[in-house]
């Protein structure tokens, strides 16, 4: 404020012109020749009255064009006379003027009064600072501040005239209606076609439909907008406040209202083009004539599906006749597959095929795959029900869905994707070596046109997935990666691959570079989504050692996998909760899945890609459960032979590539290491590089890190402990004068690492002495030394930071 004022019309004006109002009245400026142009609301009588306060100055009236500072407000509301009298003053170049008018309208002597002026004073809207303010000097609530400025725009008077009635609850997103009534005199003032500007301004219609809707040429209807603009009930934009929408809406009859976005809407359904925008519009405008209902019901075809659900609902609010598929589609799209099932049930029931593929899709993310193939069989949707039907094991049926003649559908891109995914799946399971590219291939045709498509699963996902089971590390994550980026399957997909771009990087052994969370953002989990998700905490607890979160999410896997058919596509969390069940000794209650899951694999011939890592799997699992269950020698017999019978399964798929081969060489030295045999470090090495090449960094640590402390031989020992290192990715020797290393590991020595890892895994400082052929005194000094250098505060707070230092536990 000027320094000893307090006089309530600066709260209006901002610090540049409140100085140029100190300027004024002190003399500091002369001769004063400005023009004040705003719409209403923003200051501008505020301003004269701050001027008019000091004393120096006068207001004009007709008749009294004289003083030292005439002072002139609502000038574009003045007469020709009025005028021509300010024209006479503004003639002598001493004599000092203030102009305020609104931009419109604009009579030509204002034109030509303004041209006498030398300058302009611009009042700005508030931002949220000046909103806080102005509302905490008015004693309202500033908490209230963003409310304010979203409904008002920041127009300073309309946040002066609504202060006094806040407080308001908190959370709401409009204001109290006694601060909407504060503006009926503002409305009712208005002229008529001005007010019908502002109701076509509602609803986003332009000067062409203004002008048809009052008979104007578009000429006149674009000044009428201007008008309509300088009231400041308006945005900047053109577009209508929504303080001004709300008074609109109680104070204008709800009958003329209701007519004019009627005669508006069908206006525009005489006319080509687009028609969401309007329609999100009159949906904003609670518009409901039969008119509002036709452009609801087109432009839901166009809109994305959370709009399109509430365009199919406002249209059958207005009475409208509504595409029940459509909206069953959109419904399906926008997460809500409950609705969907709903609405697509009944119309199946009724024999519509189009439902049939809407029940289909929601039915597989519900974790349903047969009966969601069966529905795309009666639907005649031959590639969707393939894949669903060799997801099932059920081949032959899917063989001859896919060879089914397409009918008179159209070679669209969309088709061709689909097509092209479904062959890739039969041929991944035949074993043709080019069934990974075909899926690929797949992924890349619908791309451009997959964004709001309802399918029951995405080639990018079916590619990832295969891409895993196949050791195409390097394929999988660009393939999700170009999904997320095209958005294809819209919101309903973008969880899937996001959880499966995350279960590559676990696979790896790296940390996801995005949370798979804030990728799918706030898009709804399916039973699906929720299977991946929970196998992906699994599998991370798992190579973490974190014994407590496994247990900890234990049970949410279990559900998981009821709610959940067992199919092709969920074999991967399959596996890790099959390691996971044994490691809780929980495998009785688990065993029914995985028995359906080989049942399934058998009735599809086995196939390599798609066997292989369930073998790989449950081979561990049989290794854990020996390892950490003490149970009769005939028990641990048995898993033992399981155990060698994956390992055999593995070698026999050999063969298949070299993925399949590093699997088959690394169960080999399982065995070993598990039957308590004499370790063959040469040949554990490779096995453990050849886990890494293929893309399985952590398995091959672990590999070399569990050979390591089963050895006796003290070098080899160390030269597995080393490799165990160098795939995990940390340096396995470290140079005099090398680089600092900012996550500490440069402050431990060769020796010290050594300890740390053999005690990671679980061995006592006499088991470590023994490995290292020193004395548990001295392990237990070189603990002593690396707690201190680390800053540890109790041993286990050593331990955690060994574990964050040294990457995942190499025993897993």
């Amino acid at each position: 404020m000027i320094p000893g004022h307090a006089h309530p019309d600066e709260l209006l004006l901002d610090e540049p012109t409140r100085r140029l109002c100190a300027a004024i009245t002190g003399g500091a400026l002369t001769p004063v020749r400005l023009a004040v142009i705003a719409p209403g609301g923003h200051g501008k009588t505020a301003l004269l009255d701050l001027l008019a306060a000091t004393g120096s100055a006068r207001r004009y009236r007709p008749g009294t064009a004289e003083g030292p500072l005439l002072l002139v407000d609502d000038a574009h509301l003045l007469s020709d006379n009025d005028f021509a009298e300010l024209a006479d003053y503004a003639a002598d170049a001493r004599a000092c003027l203030v102009v305020a008018a609104r931009p419109r309208p604009r009579p030509a002597a204002l034109t030509a009064l303004l041209g006498r002026l030398r300058g302009q004073v611009v009042l700005r809207p508030f931002d949220l600072t000046r909103t806080q303010s102005c509302l905490r000097a008015l004693a309202g609530d500033p908490a209230a501040a963003p409310l304010v400025l979203a409904q008002t725009g920041g127009v300073p008077g309309w946040v002066h005239r609504v202060a006094p009635h806040l407080p308001h609850p908190p959370g709401t997103d409009h204001l109290p209606p006694a601060a909407v009534e504060e503006f009926r005199l503002d409305v009712e003032r208005l002229p008529a076609d001005q007010v019908t500007a502002l109701l076509a301004a509602e609803v986003n219609a332009d000067a062409t439909a203004l002008a048809g809707l009052l008979d104007r040429t578009p000429t006149e209807a674009a000044a009428l907008v201007d008008q309509a603009r300088a009231t400041g009930l308006l945005a900047p934009d053109g577009t209508l406040l929504p303080l001004a929408a709300a008074a609109l809406r109680v104070l204008v009859p709800a009958d003329r209202r209701a007519d004019v976005h009627d005669r508006l809407a069908a206006a525009r359904l005489g006319r080509t083009g687009p028609t969401r925008e309007f329609a999100t519009a009159l949906l904003a405008a609670e518009a409901s004539s039969p008119a509002a209902g036709a452009v609801y019901a087109a432009a839901a075809a166009e809109a994305e599906p959370a709009l399109a659900v509430r365009l199919h609902a406002a249209a059958e609010h207005a009475g409208h006749p509504v595409d029940e598929v459509g909206r069953a589609e959109a419904e399906a799209l926008s997460g809500d597959l409950d609705a969907a099932l709903r609405r697509a049930d009944a119309l199946v029931a009724a024999g519509e095929h189009r439902a049939a593929r809407v029940a289909a899709a929601a039915l597989a993310y519900r974790g349903q795959p047969a009966r969601s193939a069966e529905l795309y069989q009666w639907a005649g949707s031959g590639p969707f029900a393939a894949i669903g039907l060799a997801a099932a094991g059920r081949l032959d049926d899917a063989r001859a869905a896919v060879s089914a003649p397409a009918g008179n559908e159209p070679p669209t891109l969309f088709a061709t994707a689909m097509s092209l995914a479904a062959r890739g799946v039969l041929d991944s399971v035949s074993g043709r070596a080019a069934a990974l590219s075909t899926v690929v291939r797949a992924a890349e045709v619908l791309a451009p046109v997959g964004r709001h498509v309802l399918i029951p699963d995405s080639p990018a996902a079916l590619g990832a997935i295969l891409a895993v089971h196949s050791g195409e590390l390097g394929i999988a994550e660009p393939l999700l990666a170009r999904a997320l980026d095209a958005g294809t399957g819209g919101d309903l997909l973008r969880p899937r691959h996001a959880l499966l771009a995350a279960w590559v990087a676990m696979v790896r052994g790296d940390t996801p570079r995005d949370d798979p969370a804030a990728v799918a953002g706030t898009a709804r989990r399916t039973p699906r989504d929720r299977l991946f998700e929970v196998g992906l905490a699994v599998g991370t607890a798992r190579r973490a050692g974190d014994l407590a979160a496994l247990r900890g999410i234990w049970e949410q896997a279990y559900e998981a996998v009821v709610r959940h058919e067992v199919d092709l596509f969920t074999l991967l969390p399959l596996g890790e909760f099959a390691v996971a069940a044994a490691r809780l000794g929980d495998r009785e209650r688990f065993a029914p899945h995985l028995d359906r899951a080989w049942a399934l694999l058998r009735d599809l011939g086995d196939p390599p890609a798609w066997a292989s890592v369930l073998h790989w799997h449950c081979l561990h699992a049989e290794i854990t459960a020996e390892i950490t269950t003490a149970e009769a020698p005939e028990v641990t017999a048995r898993r033992h032979a399981t155990a060698v019978a994956h390992a055999e399964a593995l070698a026999g798929a050999a063969e298949a590539g070299l993925f399949h081969a590093a699997l088959a060489d690394a169960a080999r030295c399982w065995l070993d290491i598990a039957g308590g045999s004499e370790v063959d470090a040469e040949r554990v090495e490779k096995a453990a590089r050849g886990l890494h090449t293929a893309g399985l960094r952590w398995d091959g640590a672990r590999l070399a890190g569990q050979a390591a402390i089963r050895t006796t031989d003290r070098k080899r020992m160390l030269g597995l402990l080393d490799c165990a290192r160098a795939l995990r990715g940390s340096a396995a020797t470290r140079s005099e004068g090398a680089a600092p290393d900012p996550s500490g590991m440069a402050r431990l020595s060769d020796r010290e690492l050594q300890v740390a890892e053999l005690v990671l895994v679980g061995l006592t400082y006499k088991q470590v002495g023994d490995r290292l052929f020193i004395s548990a005194k001295t392990v237990e000094h070189h603990m002593a030394r690396m707690r201190s250098r680390l800053g540890a505060t109790s041993r286990g707070d050593l331990l955690a930071q060994l574990r964050t230092l040294l990457g995942e536990r190499i025993a897993g």
